[in-house]
């Protein structure tokens, strides 16, 4: 009975793994490779030490968001979360990573457009960057081509039921953005020649 329990659990968390994997098996042309993309622009915002990392989405979003930037300070980077009562105003040397899966909301629409405004580099995290209201806020855009809540038809009809239902709403978008920013921390940790004693260094030892 465990070991059938325990098949189960494989099971499915495999087949939830597979639906997240195969959306980094999506052509995203024209727009860049968002692993590419994402591991240049911070590359460069660290070669600046004028520069800092801004970081904002909502909901699930930003959590993903949150779990990033914590991995980013661990890098060395400066790195501030949108809303933290430290943040500091945002400049011309500044890079915003912003999230907007179903192409838009108005928290995220007006964010974008301030840093922009006071000449910061927006990098837009979306699942919809054609018709997305934040795109024309982007100075960059990093298209994740995953089901959020503006694809999941209402929750799928009934030849889509079994996989829509697997990971629903946003959750494949979601789940996509944690697996690519694992990804770019990998990357980056060679690129910004750290180490894993460094990266461990600058942990927290207020826990």
């Amino acid at each position: 009975m465990a070991n059938k329990k325990a098949q189960e659990m494989a099971d499915l968390a495999s087949q939830i793994c597979n639906q997240i994997s195969s959306v980094f098996t999506t052509p995203t042309s024209p727009y860049p490779p968002p692993l590419d993309l994402l591991v240049t622009e911070l590359a460069a915002t660290s070669r600046n030490r004028n520069s800092r990392v801004f970081l904002y989405g909502v909901g699930r979003e930003g959590l993903m968001l949150k779990a990033f930037a914590m991995r980013l300070s661990h890098l060395g980077l400066s790195v501030h979360l949108v809303f933290d009562m430290t943040t500091p105003p945002i400049s011309s040397s500044d890079l915003l990573i912003a999230s907007a899966g179903p192409g838009g909301f108005s928290t995220v629409d007006a964010i974008c457009s301030i840093a922009k405004s006071n000449g910061a580099k927006v990098l837009l995290l979306t699942a919809q960057p054609v018709t997305g209201s934040c795109v024309k806020h982007a100075t960059d855009v990093c298209y994740v081509p995953a089901q959020t809540m503006a694809s999941d038809n209402g929750g799928g009809d009934a030849g889509e039921l079994g996989e829509k239902r697997l990971l629903p709403m946003g959750s494949v978008y979601e789940g996509a953005l944690f697996v690519l920013f694992e990804m770019v921390v990998y990357k980056l940790v060679d690129v910004l020649g750290e180490t894993p004693e460094s990266v461990r260094a600058r942990h927290t030892n207020l826990e």
